[in-house]
């Protein structure tokens, strides 16, 4: 099963009013074990950057000039994704800049593309805990100290390891081991104390008692 993990850093909120697309990760997950494949590319948004945006991911106007438009790397970046799911956190955000971005160039959106969204499955898994990314981090002993800005990859490379997490950690559904093998066996068994055999020949009283009522009956089976 091949996923993409994915995150994406934008000029703004919203592409209707004009914010565009400035950074695309991938990172490929395969069975949900990463392959070490992914893509990475930082976009001219043809615009200005607002300062709240800069303020986020530190990428300037002027550092961005000097990279290619989306046009001229959605080939690159289609070609990676191919057929594969995704999975993102907060899905409908990244999807909503992409989708507008392939609107721009005249390609089809990304609407064909299964998608897991780890805010909700962590809302589903945690109810009423923190959502975020660094939240999950916490949680799970991820180590996030050199996200001190939002930056695509190093998200997609956190959100890779969260969701290996959220979906039962490093070895679910793995089990080789003769330990496993052994659980396994005895799973749902109840262990009970041995009792002694219960005797079931009849005592001295009981064999005459049986004697006398034989002997009162005529022609006794008991006696052939």
């Amino acid at each position: 099963m091949r996923e993409i993990v994915l995150d994406t850093e934008t000029t703004g909120l919203d592409p209707a009013a004009g914010h565009r697309v400035v950074e695309i990760a991938c990172i490929e997950l395969v069975n949900r074990v990463p392959t070490g494949k992914s893509y990475q590319c930082y976009l001219n948004p043809e615009r200005d950057m607002p300062i709240e945006a800069f303020q986020v991911h530190g990428l300037s106007e002027e550092f961005l000039s000097r990279h290619p438009k989306f046009a001229d790397e959605a080939e690159s970046f289609l070609d990676f994704i191919g057929d594969a799911g995704f999975v993102i956190h907060n899905a409908e955000f990244d999807l909503k800049f992409l989708n507008a971005e392939l609107k721009k160039i005249g390609r089809e959106d990304l609407s064909s593309h299964p998608v897991v969204d780890t805010v909700h499955m962590a809302r589903k898994k945690f109810p009423g805990a923190p959502a975020s990314l660094d939240a999950l981090c916490r949680r799970f002993a991820i180590d996030n100290s050199a996200r001190t800005v939002h930056g695509a990859l190093l998200d997609a490379e956190l959100l890779a390891e969260v969701y290996v997490e959220l979906t039962g950690g490093r070895q679910h559904g793995l089990g080789f081991g003769a330990e496993t093998r052994e659980a396994k066996a005895t799973a749902g068994l109840v262990r009970r104390e041995a009792r002694a055999p219960r005797p079931h020949e009849g005592g001295a009283e009981e064999l005459a008692a049986h004697a006398a009522f034989v002997g009162g009956i005529k022609d006794a089976i008991w006696e052939k």
